[in-house]
């Protein structure tokens, strides 16, 4: 079965997906969120969930650098609560510290324009985090 790897924000939700032997993961898009619709929100990743036949939703956590969890880490715990209504999957929040600006720096290396980047961050914050999971899980195997 496949993953899906989420990078929640209040703008935009980056989305990834494994390959079906959980080894690889994709960018698949990023979803723009608009405020006050949350349900479009996990309407649309239930409706992935379905389509891709995805047994673990992995969720960015963002942690502070000395481990303790803010407001944005109880923002993506909320937003994993709700999504659990919606979906039939297992949900682990996964520890995001530095992947955005892991993603930044892999496409500035790229020399992907800043406002291509833009266009792309979230999905491959998504993809380093869902990429994280799947090879902890791998050795763990």
């Amino acid at each position: 079965m496949k993953s899906l790897g989420l990078d929640v924000g209040s703008k935009t939700i980056g989305v990834a997906l494994s390959d079906a032997f959980g080894w690889t993961a994709q960018g698949v898009n990023t979803l723009r969120r608009e405020e006050g619709e949350s349900e479009q929100d996990y309407q649309a990743i239930a409706k992935l969930v379905q389509e891709n036949e995805v047994s673990t939703v992995v969720i960015g956590l963002p942690k502070n650098m000395d481990g303790s969890i803010g407001a944005n880490g109880e923002y993506c715990q909320a937003f994993a609560q709700a999504l659990s209504e919606y979906i039939d999957a297992d949900i682990v929040m996964w520890d995001e510290r530095l992947t955005t600006m892991a993603a930044t720096r892999v496409l500035v290396d790229a020399d992907v324009s800043r406002k291509k980047r833009k266009k792309v961050i979230d999905k491959m914050a998504a993809t380093l985090i869902l990429q994280g999971y799947l090879d902890r899980a791998g050795k763990t195997l």
